[in-house]
């Protein structure tokens, strides 16, 4: 038991991994798309968008990377490993913009979800975005 906790301590097999910041906001817009049970697809035209516009890649490979989501978020109900990650590698700036995205795949069917808008405030609060920046968001969405 001792041995376990010192591997983890000193990030061993068991330490829990760290995801790569693009995985980790790809995941977090895929589980809002599924919140609802369905991932549509206007949630995944706008998460392909989403993800090609802000790290640059083509339409291949932000498929290939929500496919990669999906495969992640439908294994896990945890999004600490996700926000974990980009707390370590973001500006609050782009922790907004996250919570931003995520107003943009909630809204992507045209109708806000109760579980949606617990989710966007669970990982904005995990992201450490402050309220005001959350509603801010939102309000950029809906006036566009």
């Amino acid at each position: 038991m001792i041995d376990r906790l010192l591997d983890l301590l000193r990030g061993g097999a068991d330490a829990p991994k760290i995801e790569e910041p693009h995985l980790s906001v790809a995941v977090l817009l895929v589980e809002a798309g599924l919140m609802h049970g369905d991932f549509s697809a206007e949630e995944r035209a706008m998460t392909a968008h989403l993800l090609a516009r802000r790290f640059a890649l083509s339409a291949d490979e932000a498929d290939e990377l929500i496919s990669r989501a999906e495969v992640r978020a439908r294994s896990t109900a945890q999004y600490f490993p996700f926000t974990h990650s980009l707390n370590s590698s973001m500006s609050i700036e782009d922790k907004i913009e996250v919570v931003e995205m995520l107003w943009r795949i909630a809204y992507a069917d045209g109708n806000l979800d109760a579980f949606e808008d617990q989710l966007i405030r669970q990982v904005a609060g995990l992201l450490h975005v402050p309220d005001r920046e959350r509603m801010l968001a939102r309000k950029r969405v809906l006036d566009n």
